[in-house]
Formats: structure tokens, C-alpha cells, sequence
């Protein structure tokens, strides 16, 4: 592999102040804020980084692998060296992640420009490789002394988030690629010859075992074998379009377009299994009719599959495309805080209105009408919606209707710039 020293680090120049705008416009950079918020111990505290960010505080941000500094100043002009550690991709995860990519020439193109589709991460993360970060991941260092992540490098993060919107392959620096190494690698495998199937094993086969000598023997036999390599995407299903006509009642298309569906979830569901240990793996609860509708129909059906959807969902077309943008962003919990408005009461209104009260400065705080658990914006057509994990989640108003805006976050100041529309510039 040629390295390109001089590609290993790029300094940006500090960044205009953002008064009334959000600080990632792009799923990825909300992604980021969102490791950032999930993280941070203290509110407060990203509450200051917000102010300091969008007061134009943070100064030029220079980006290595596996680290982002800054100098941040405090409120009464103090300056600090801010740093955010992120771990950097082993070599075997970068072969994986290049060979997986090349393998797909929409993932090339959408990087060339400098998009970060969402199938890109996950195909990534089916290979074991995680290019966003999660919660934990961004580990904070400042001259400050705090132990936890404090105003100046919480500051560092929201400026990056907006740095990240502009150019996906600030990301992939802090991973520890360059730009450069990263485009030449994956030239250079897109252009060469296609390699030869490896070689049968000249091994012999093992030998079989008796079932009823094997349970008796128990735990004198050998070790299971290593787990297979998870393939990079789901095998398609086999085609139904035979010159046998179907039985009464089968439709082949919404056959096909089940066993493909279904062959995508259990593939997902290994990917899962495979990544956490069994004391992680959440317990999923199964989905209502209602909600296994919306999933299959945010996978693309034909269009006569949609029909049977929407028909049998209850929802229509436009509640089930509703729905299946809900659900892109958020799964069963999006789809839940679409369609249900419930009262907030007791101990979680309370955290609810102290969440509100800290989000912003007394003189940026919006005005908010609240009716169950949706606050909207008094004069805009913003809405802020409170899932029943505590999460909030932005809605805009499109046409009339309240729509899904994007993802949930912890912080309802987040979640809110996400329903402002990016400016013409395409800055957040």
C-alpha cells in the first residue's frame, strides 16, 4: 500500500458562528452528534459546547487518525487545547472494508461524491467493520482537566459534526485513511484481474460421529468449529418465474419479494447475533401485523405489492409511505412515536420540561404549545415528539401533516434543528 504522509492530516480553518443553525444537516454527522450525546454524562456541559460552537469559539481543527484537536475559548476568553480520540480501523478491517466496497460500484460512486449512503455502513458493519462511531467511542482530552467530556471538547464535536456534512472523508482520515490511500486502494483493486479460486483442500474429510455415541461421550469431545464468515449480503432467493403457471391464489412477485425480505432480516439478524455476545443481544419483541406491513414495504416492493400493503396495513399510500419514512429512521420506535400520542405525566414530564428548560439559552429558546408528548413550535412548522424511551424525535410540518423529520437524540435542541432546512450553500 502506498501511504501519502501528507494525506494523513488535514487542518480546517475555524468555521463561522451558527447562530440558529444545526450543526449536521447529513445522517452522518447526526449519527456523530448522536455518539456524542449519548456519551457525555453532563447536559450541561454540551450545552456550553453548543454555545461556544455556535459563537464561533472553536478555532482551526486539525484531523490525524484516531484524533481531532482544536484550541476552544471559554466564555471569558480562556483558551484550551481540546482533543477527541477515535479508535483507528485495524489493517484486516480496511482490506475487508476496500473489498467489500469495490464489490459494489454504487459505494465508489456515492464516495467519489462524498456521500456516505446508508447501505455503505451497513454492508461495513455486516463484515464486522464499524465506521460511525457509537456510544463511548469518542474519548475526550482537554488541558481543562475534566475526566468527562467538558464544554471546550464537547464544542470540538459539534464543529466537526458540520465539517463531516461537508465532506465524508474527514471520518475516514480519523478511521486512519487518507483520502488519497483510500481512492488509490480502491482504484487499484477495482482494476485488478480477478483472482483464481482457491485450491480444494487436499485434506481428508473428518470423520462422522455417532449421534448416541456423541451424547454419551459429552463433553470429552472436541471443540465446535469456528464460526463461518458471515457472507457480505444475503444470497437471493431462488426465481419463481417458471413456465408452470401458479396455483389459484399465489402471486410469484409478492412470493419473491417475501423470501428476498425475509433472507435480508435473517441476515441482519446473524450480522447481530454475530457482533455482540449473547448477554448483549437484546430481545426483540415481535411485530404486529400493522408493523410487519410497514417493514416489508419500506424494502421497495412492485408496485402492485405496495397496493396489497397499504390495503392491508389499514394505512392507505400515503399513511403507509408515512409510515415506511418513519420507520427508515428509527425502526419500530419511529413508527410508534408516529402513531401514538400518549399523556406525559409524573417523574417523566418532569425530566421532560427540565430537558426543554436546559436545551437553549434563555434568549434562544423557542416557544413550545405542548398536547400529550409533542411540543410544536409556536409560529413554525416544527414539531419535537417524545418517544416512551425518553428519546426525542423532530417532525416537520409538510402539506398540512406532520412528518418525520429525522432521527431521535437525546437532546431536544438536536432533534429540533434537524426539521430547519438546509440552506442554498448546502451549510447546515
Amino acid at each position: 500500500m502506498i501511504r501519502h504522509d501528507g494525506d494523513m492530516e488535514r487542518t480546517f480553518a475555524a468555521l463561522p458562528p451558527a447562530h440558529g443553525r444545526g450543526f449536521a444537516q447529513t445522517w452522518w454527522g447526526q449519527a456523530w452528534l448522536k455518539a456524542l450525546e449519548e456519551t457525555a454524562l453532563d447536559l450541561q456541559q454540551l450545552k456550553a459546547g453548543r454555545r461556544l460552537a455556535r459563537a464561533g469559539a472553536v478555532g482551526a481543527v486539525s484531523v490525524r487518525p484516531g484524533r481531532i484537536t482544536a484550541v476552544v475559548q471559554s466564555r471569558d476568553r480562556t483558551a484550551h487545547r481540546a482533543d477527541v480520540l477515535l479508535e483507528e480501523l485495524s489493517a484486516q478491517q480496511w482490506d475487508r472494508f476496500l473489498d467489500m466496497t469495490v464489490e459494489r460500484a454504487g459505494h465508489v460512486a456515492a464516495l467519489l461524491d462524498r456521500d456516505m449512503p446508508p447501505h455503505l455502513v451497513e454492508d461495513a458493519a455486516a463484515t464486522g467493520i464499524e465506521l460511525l462511531p457509537g456510544m463511548g467511542d469518542l474519548e475526550p482530552e482537554c488541558d481543562c482537566g475534566a475526566w468527562d467530556h467538558c464544554g471546550h471538547t464537547a464544542a470540538l464535536c459539534y464543529q466537526v459534526a458540520r465539517l463531516l456534512d461537508q465532506d465524508p472523508f474527514v471520518l475516514f482520515l480519523m478511521r486512519g485513511r487518507g483520502e488519497r490511500d483510500l481512492l488509490d486502494d480502491l482504484q487499484a483493486r477495482s482494476s485488478a484481474p480477478a483472482g483464481t479460486p482457491p485450491e480444494a483442500s487436499t485434506s481428508a474429510e473428518p470423520e462422522g460421529v455417532d449421534a448416541a455415541e456423541a451424547y454419551a461421550t459429552g463433553d470429552i469431545l472436541p471443540p465446535l468449529p469456528a464460526v463461518p464468515e458471515l457472507p457480505t449480503e444475503p444470497e437471493a432467493p431462488p426465481s419463481l418465474d417458471t413456465e408452470t403457471p401458479p396455483a389459484l391464489g399465489v402471486d410469484p412477485a409478492a412470493l419473491e419479494f417475501l423470501a428476498a425480505r425475509t433472507a435480508a432480516e435473517a441476515h441482519r439478524l446473524l450480522a447481530d447475533a454475530l457482533r455482540t455476545s449473547p448477554e448483549q443481544q437484546a430481545t426483540e419483541a415481535a411485530l404486529t401485523l400493522a408493523e410487519d406491513a410497514v417493514r416489508f414495504a419500506a424494502g421497495s416492493p412492485a408496485e402492485d405489492v405496495a397496493e396489497r400493503l397499504a390495503d392491508g396495513s389499514g394505512r392507505g399510500r400515503e399513511g403507509l409511505a408515512l409510515g415506511v419514512r418513519a420507520w427508515r429512521l428509527g425502526g419500530v420506535a419511529a413508527l410508534s412515536v408516529l402513531d401514538e400520542e400518549w399523556t406525559v405525566e409524573g417523574e417523566t414530564l418532569a425530566r421532560a420540561r427540565a430537558a426543554l428548560e436546559s436545551a437553549w439559552d434563555e434568549d434562544e429558546r423557542p416557544s413550545l404549545r405542548a398536547q400529550g408528548n409533542r411540543w410544536t413550535v409556536v409560529g413554525a412548522p416544527s414539531q419535537l415528539r417524545l418517544g416512551r424511551d425518553g428519546r426525542w424525535w423532530p417532525y416537520r410540518e409538510e402539506l398540512g401533516r406532520w412528518v418525520p423529520a429525522g432521527g431521535p437524540a437525546q437532546d431536544p435542541a438536536t432533534a429540533l434543528a434537524s426539521t430547519q432546512p438546509a440552506s442554498e450553500d448546502g451549510a447546515p
